[in-house]
Order: C-alpha cells, then sequence, then structure tokens
C-alpha cells in the first residue's frame, strides 16, 4: 500500500437569500463547488547523500551546518554570530556556535526551556525576545550568548491562537516591536487582533492594529532601502488546487489585506457570505491587492531581505528569500524550497528558485525537507531551517 495519502472531498454548498440579521450578512446567490484534496508527499529521512539532489544558484554552495535538531522553527544570529533556533515542539530555545568559522555547528546548548510552543524570536540591545501564541518574554543575554535564566513577561493576554498558533515578532526601523497574530481557522469572520500585524510599543507594551486581512503572515520584514515593510501571506485551504494563491504584500499601516472575503488582486471569494450590511464586492474595494502572487498552499514561513552583508553580490542586497513550507493540500505538491523574490528600485520584479530538490516528483511524490526558517548573517550566509528531518542548511557564496 502506498504511503502517499490522497483524499478527495467533495464540498457543496448551497445557501438560499434572505434577509440579513443583525449578526450575518447575505450568503451567496450561487450554489458553489468545491473539492479539497489532503495529499501528502511521503516523508523520506535525511541522510548526506541526499545532498547531491539540491540546487543552489551559481556560484553558491549548500552544506548542513546541523542535524538531529527535531523540529527546528524560527532562526536569529547573535551579536557573537551564534545560531538561535526556537523548536515548539519541545518549548525551547537552542545556541548554536561554529567556533573555527567552517559554517557547521560543534556545539549546541539549551538556552531556554519550558516555554510551551516558543516560536517567534528577536534580538535587540541585548535581549532576547520570544513568543508563543499567548505570550511575549524577554532574557537578558549573557556576555556568552546563553540568557538569564530569569525572564520578563512583557505580555500574557494575547487573544487564543486556534489554527495558526506560530507567532513571529521584530522590531522595525522605527524601533516599534512588530507581532503576527495569524486567524484562528481557515475561513471564518473573527475578533479585530486576529489575521493582523499588531504594532508594540517597547516603552508601555501597548499593541496596537497596524494592518489587517493577513490570514496568516508569518514572515515579515523590511525593504532594506525604502524601510518599508513586506511580507508572504497564506491563502485560504479547501477551494481548490490552483486558489487562492499565496502572496507578496506590500504591508502599510492601516492597510485591509482583504481575508476572509478576498484574495490575491482584489480577488473576492465568492464561497463566502456577504459581511453585515454591505456585499463582498463593495467591501473590497477598500482592501489592498497583493503585489505578487505564487503557486497555491505552498505555505510561506519565514521571510528575510539581504541587506547590506558581505559576500553576497550586489544584485541580492534588495532581494528577499521566502521559505515555502510545502503542501498538504493540492493534487500535485508544491512549495518544499526557498525562492529568491527580486525587487527593483522597492518593489517586486520576479523570483526564481534559490535552495530546491527537496520535492521528488513522480510517481508517488516524495520530500526530504520542510523550509521552515531562515536568517542571513553579517558574512553572508544563509541559513534555513528544515523542520521535518531537523536539519539546518547553511548556504554561501564558493
Amino acid at each position: 500500500m502506498s504511503n502517499l495519502l490522497k483524499i478527495t472531498i467533495p464540498i457543496f454548498i448551497t445557501l438560499f437569500s434572505f434577509k440579513a440579521c443583525a449578526q450575518k450578512g447575505l450568503p451567496p446567490s450561487e450554489t458553489k463547488k468545491m473539492k479539497s484534496v489532503t495529499h501528502y508527499a511521503q516523508n523520506m529521512d535525511f541522510d548526506t547523500s541526499l545532498l547531491k539532489l539540491l540546487k543552489v544558484p551559481q556560484g553558491w554552495k549548500v552544506s548542513v551546518a546541523a542535524s538531529g535538531l527535531g523540529k527546528p522553527r524560527m532562526l536569529y544570529v547573535g551579536a557573537n554570530g551564534n545560531l538561535y533556533v526556537t523548536r515548539r515542539d519541545a518549548g525551547d530555545v537552542l545556541m548554536l556556535t561554529d567556533k573555527d568559522g567552517d559554517n557547521k555547528f560543534e556545539s549546541l546548548k539549551t538556552v531556554a526551556a519550558n516555554f510551551d510552543g516558543v516560536h517567534g524570536i528577536t534580538i535587540k540591545e541585548g535581549w532576547m525576545y520570544l513568543c508563543n501564541n499567548k505570550e511575549l518574554r524577554r532574557y537578558k543575554i549573557n556576555p556568552d550568548g546563553t540568557l538569564v535564566s530569569i525572564y520578563e513577561t512583557l505580555i500574557n493576554d494575547m487573544p487564543n491562537a486556534g489554527q495558526h498558533p506560530n507567532r513571529t515578532i521584530e522590531f522595525g526601523p522605527d524601533s516599534m516591536l512588530y507581532l503576527s497574530i495569524g486567524s484562528t481557522c481557515n475561513d471564518c469572520r473573527e475578533g479585530k487582533d486576529m489575521a493582523t500585524i499588531q504594532q508594540i510599543d517597547p516603552k508601555t507594551w501597548k499593541r496596537t492594529l497596524f494592518a489587517s486581512g493577513l490570514r496568516n503572515t508569518i514572515g515579515f520584514d523590511w525593504h532594506p532601502q525604502t524601510k518599508e515593510m513586506w511580507g508572504c501571506d497564506n491563502g485560504g485551504d479547501t477551494k481548490g488546487d490552483d486558489w487562492p494563491p499565496e502572496e507578496l504584500n506590500h504591508i502599510k499601516k492601516n492597510g485591509n489585506y482583504g481575508f476572509p472575503f478576498a484574495y490575491g488582486k482584489k480577488e473576492v471569494d465568492e464561497t463566502r457570505e456577504d459581511p453585515p450590511g454591505d456585499t463582498k464586492v463593495n467591501w473590497v474595494k477598500t482592501t489592498e491587492p497583493s503585489m505578487m502572487e505564487f503557486t497555491a498552499h505552498s505555505a510561506p514561513i519565514a521571510f528575510r531581505f539581504f541587506g547590506n552583508v558581505d559576500n553576497v553580490p550586489v544584485e541580492y542586497k534588495d532581494d528577499a528569500l521566502v521559505c515555502w513550507h510545502g503542501s498538504w493540500n493540492r493534487s500535485k505538491s508544491s512549495g518544499y524550497k526557498v525562492e529568491r523574490i527580486k525587487f527593483v528600485n522597492g518593489q517586486p520584479a520576479g523570483s526564481e528558485d534559490f535552495l530546491s530538490g527537496f520535492l521528488i516528483q513522480g510517481g508517488d511524490e516524495k520530500r526530504f525537507g520542510r523550509p521552515a526558517g531562515v536568517i542571513i548573517t553579517p558574512k553572508g550566509v544563509v541559513y534555513i531551517s528544515d523542520d521535518a528531518n531537523g536539519v539546518i542548511y547553511a548556504v554561501s557564496k564558493m
């Protein structure tokens, strides 16, 4: 029996017109038919022999920086060059040290523990900030890169995460802290804090709404020249193989990016009911369109700009990398790679694969990696975490 699981679930929605009540808007006037597919590419255990299947741009090389790490997720580089790794399943943070500068980590130490679901990580002015779906903490960093065991709880009342608990944090050019809060569900109308980017004032730790209508923007960063925020959003599930697209958004203050009534370039989701007192078509007119679209269900996780780092070609400096974690609900798998998004004059102008080869297609599809986190060091080394096989890869110029 094949290890490839494929389940097709037809979903029929027949809704009838009636007067809108105070809580709900009018349902769609047409019958909609959707096909939901569950399709998992078979996982292959990692072996160094698989490295030969990985592809990087000409002039770059890929190697294994660390392995056997369980399920590493988000990455961050400390002032002393140590690599920090969050592991939501283990509820801890690892510190990896490369003593001889060969892009391979010789030592590993747990620097934070007992933080269930820890995911987001950033560092500023000698403090490490960590968050899970409910709580934001900070830890003082010791001179050797370890953390002081006593931490401060800055926020402990974030809304319940539901389906999307993988929250991320980063300080912006304005020194404010930004927090991604995904939707609690696949496709629903929720409270005002959900499906948003929140701005947090580090003087008071009060949070305010920055942008909305973002179903699950785990990865976001600021363009190195314009200092404007960009991020990749996860489109909805169970709407077919090819819709809605994953999207790159220029995230602006007070911008609404369409979820749950639209995706992509203001494409209305006809399966949704109308919002109370309005229509989907009218409501979507005031939303922001995506700036670039990608194959549905590829599942973007981390997103980073290169910026002004050493040992990277000048044409990469303004470009970004996005980790496509890979589909689970598409007839033909998508994602399972890291892609370079090219920017020209502050705007996206195309894309190409940066690290690919994890997905082996043909017959029963197989994969030996699911890219999750990405960080670029000041020396131009790109570290990428694979949370399926517990590997961290190093991609660098030859």
